[in-house]
């Protein structure tokens, strides 16, 4: 169970900066797009695919790494409540019964629309655009296996340090 949580943290801090330095080159790139555009009258297709791509990767990224904070968006109806150990046991049930199946069902659905655009090394619909367009769709079922991760370590900690619950 250690390994699983310390594998967890470890990607964590790795996704987190890696959504630190896309958040940078979307702000650089997207500032010098504008630039280009509205001062010197050029248009840079290549950049604003660079910027469309890290955004996307950005916003799929972010997704555990705010489950690993806890920063997500949750349904305090229910939870509000409750007793911390009744929290506890609410935020348990979430992560088995809707967390990790709903990630995984979305691993499954989007897996052949993936293979399919690595099969053809598709691109960018523009033309001139950026190739690797399916590196990007690769970040989906790349988030969903981190959500998974994730809730598995969350579940994990909280059987480890609350084992009397």
């Amino acid at each position: 169970m250690n390994l699983l949580i310390q594998s967890a943290a470890t990607l964590h801090e790795v996704t987190r900066r890696v959504c630190q330095l896309l958040l940078g080159m979307i702000f650089i790139g997207q500032l010098a797009v504008v630039i280009l555009r509205y001062v010197f009258g050029i248009g840079f297709i290549e950049l604003q695919d660079a910027v469309a791509y890290s955004f996307a990767t950005l916003v799929v990224l972010g997704l555990p790494v705010a489950q690993a904070l806890d920063s997500h968006v949750r349904v305090d109806v229910f939870r509000s409540g409750q007793s911390p150990r009744g929290q506890l046991w609410f935020d348990r049930f979430g992560i088995v019964v809707f967390l990790i199946p709903v990630f995984a069902l979305t691993i499954w659905w989007v897996w052949p629309d993936v293979a399919y655009s690595w099969s053809i090394r598709e691109a960018s619909a523009e033309t001139g655009g950026l190739p690797g367009l399916y590196l990007v769709k690769s970040m989906l079922p790349l988030a969903c296996a981190l959500m998974i991760l994730q809730g598995l370590a969350e579940l994990a900690r909280s059987l480890g340090s609350h084992a009397h619950d």
